[in-house]
């Protein structure tokens, strides 16, 4: 595959997003909300979760505008765990891709209230009153659901805050990855691949292949927090270390990280070909795009 050929469609498709986010994130929510909503999740961060569900429903031939919709409500999702994640009462961050974190810029209750409204906004977005079918917006919505919920990213959180200071094995690091950064992006996928016809075959390879990047993701992430700066990642390089949390390369040492994140790429790899569907090129590369880039 042409690497011009995917940097095209990646960069139409995150032109996609970014004009339906424009249009949906109401700039007129009351008493500046709309305003700090739009900071949050407009104009910034990698995208990598809409490109991961326009992706898969490429692959199943899915519904286009559902697609989208879900695109954006999964960032919304993101978004809003973000603005939650770094406020003083849980990682007390000051930078957020590249730009100062939401409480810095609009204050502690406007950052509680932005997120809060971007969570619901979310579900908002996935249950239109035409054009997706109410049984695919049900579906749709509890994949969301679970990936945000305690047994997915809240719960990982939970885990994450408790888990400062004291050490875990890999398996409870594990854990606590793939609910906390895993599951969402495996949600990513799957809520793509619900918008078309799949077998159960390629469901199952689809949620394996999720559940790698998802896990390599966070892995990567571990690396990069201790061999990048902060103007490189566009938050807060060796914050993991300073706050004394269990990485992958406080529990497994740097090589043996990086080693592990390549495990998990090629096991998405596997996962895909083991599918059945025709084409996954663009998922394949967004597997290489995780373990590969440098913020």
């Amino acid at each position: 595959m042409d690497a011009g050929v995917f940097d095209h469609w990646v960069k139409r498709s995150l032109l996609d997003v970014e004009s339906a986010l424009e249009v949906w994130v109401p700039e007129s929510a009351p008493a500046g909300l709309g305003e700090a909503m739009r900071y949050a999740v407009l104009g910034a961060g990698k995208r990598l979760r809409p490109l991961l569900v326009l992706a898969a429903a490429e692959a199943v031939n899915g519904q286009r505008e559902a697609a989208l919709r879900a695109a954006c409500a999964v960032e919304l999702i993101h978004a809003y765990s973000l603005a939650h994640d770094d406020m003083p009462c849980m990682d007390n961050d000051v930078l957020r891709r590249g730009k100062p974190t939401l409480h810095v810029k609009y204050g502690e209750a406007q950052a509680m209230l932005a997120g809060d409204a971007m969570q619901a906004l979310a579900f908002d977005v996935l249950t239109p009153d035409t054009g997706v079918a109410p049984a695919l917006q049900a579906r749709l919505c509890r994949l969301l659901a679970r990936a945000s919920g305690y047994d997915g990213m809240a719960g990982g959180q939970a885990i994450d805050l408790a888990s400062v200071g004291k050490p875990l094995d890999e398996a409870q690091l594990r854990d606590m990855h793939r609910r906390k950064t895993g599951v969402l992006l495996q949600a990513s996928v799957l809520m793509g691949a619900a918008c078309g016809d799949v077998s159960d075959v390629a469901w199952q390879s689809l949620s394996d292949y999720g559940a790698a990047i998802g896990l390599a993701f966070q892995v990567v992430d571990d690396i990069l927090d201790v061999t990048q700066d902060s103007e490189v990642l566009g938050k807060t390089a060796g914050k993991d270390q300073d706050s004394n949390k269990p990485t992958y390369v406080s529990v497994l040492g740097l090589e043996a990280a990086r080693a592990y994140a390549l495990q998990l790429r090629d096991q998405a790899h596997k996962a895909l070909a083991a599918s059945g569907l025709a084409d996954t090129a663009w998922l394949s590369l967004l597997a290489d795009k995780v373990v590969e880039r440098d913020n």
